[in-house]
């Protein structure tokens, strides 16, 4: 019963359904969304509130100017030009007046909105000089343009320039901080490649897929045995084998003897190569050896199964006279570390 709850354990853990999403899809937080929307909200209100009246020709706003019909002209940044008709010229209907309709709350336009006006002034015409004559020869006050002129500065594109390259960083800063998350592939270098297949999926591979190798079936029995029953032999004092060497040429039938075990004893079994261990990077194979085990001691009772292990095999101490020892040795040296740290009752072969 132990050994059936604890293979239904194991089925219900499946691939890709831990919280870590492995670093794949970036997404982008909400916060930077939502701020995104607000000010897009506030540069479409800015640039659709209604002012500012109608828009009229430069030609024709200055025979407005010299027909007395023009109350005040404000000139903005040197080129845009604000102003409002006389009372009377619009009353008279000597001009049209401009309907801007409501604002941003429903309510109507006043007398003053809708008698005021914009134009563009010409790089080569000199409207100050203008106004000025035309004022001396107004005479009456109540004729003169009041005319005057300010520097506006816009906000928004002056924000622009700030927030696009801001948010440019901030965007890089959290692609790269996902790239370096735990489930990342640039931190799971140390992280085991083994595949890990489950009990279930390999039951039907036993001892009568095996031919031959008789001899080689009766030293594994024991281990089979041990791994469906371990109280059996520990109860007399018995320790399970740390490991089994299987030697021989390929396609001998090396990897299938190992997951016959597996599937006779009904436990995960772990598969990788040599060469998974080994990178160009140092202390690459020693980690992965560490992050192998302990998976395999969160899924015990288990078998990993190494093809290929002559690939960090070596005489330990070699090439100590220039320099100490290369990665290889330290991968073999954490294996066997790693082997000797096992209890004999956890169930890791």
């Amino acid at each position: 019963m132990a050994q059936q709850g604890r293979q239904n354990d194991n089925s219900d853990k499946k691939p890709g359904t831990s919280g870590n999403d492995g670093g794949g899809n970036f997404q982008f937080p909400k916060w930077l969304l939502l701020a995104a929307a607000v000010f897009l909200g506030v540069h479409l209100l800015w640039n659709w509130a209604p002012g500012g009246g109608q828009e009229v020709e430069y030609s024709r706003f200055l025979d407005q100017v010299e027909q007395g019909l023009v109350k005040e002209v404000e000139i903005v940044n040197g080129t845009s030009i604000e102003g409002a008709y006389t009372q009377d010229a619009v009353q008279s209907g000597k001009v049209e007046p401009a309907d801007p309709g409501s604002d941003l709350l429903g309510n109507p336009a006043s007398g003053e909105e809708r008698r005021r006006f914009t134009t563009t002034k010409t790089d080569d015409h000199d409207l100050t000089d203008f106004l000025r004559e035309y004022n001396q020869g107004a005479g009456a006050s109540d004729q003169q343009v009041a005319f005057s002129a300010r520097q506006e500065e816009n906000w928004l594109g002056s924000l622009l320039v700030w927030l696009i390259p801001i948010g440019l960083l901030v965007v890089l800063w959290l692609y790269f901080m996902r790239k370096m998350s735990p489930g990342s592939q640039v931190l799971n270098i140390g992280k085991s490649k083994a595949k890990v297949t489950e009990a279930e999926e390999h039951h039907d591979v036993d001892f009568e897929d095996v031919a031959g190798l008789d001899e080689a079936k009766e030293e594994v029995v024991e281990v089979v045995e041990f791994l469906k029953n371990p109280e059996k032999f520990t109860k007399l004092g018995g320790e399970l084998p740390k490991g089994v060497l299987l030697v021989g040429q390929p396609g001998t039938g090396k990897t299938l003897m190992a997951k016959a075990v597996a599937g006779e004893a009904g436990v995960p079994f772990f598969s990788l190569s040599g060469s998974d261990f080994v990178e160009m990077f140092v202390g690459v194979g020693a980690s992965r050896v560490r992050d192998l085990f302990k998976k395999a001691k969160e899924e015990a009772p288990c078998i990993i199964f190494i093809d290929e292990i002559d690939a960090i095999g070596r005489s330990r101490g070699r090439n100590s006279m220039v320099g100490g020892n290369d990665e290889r040795e330290n991968t073999l040296n954490q294996l066997l570390s790693e082997m000797d740290g096992f209890d004999s009752d956890k169930g890791v072969i």
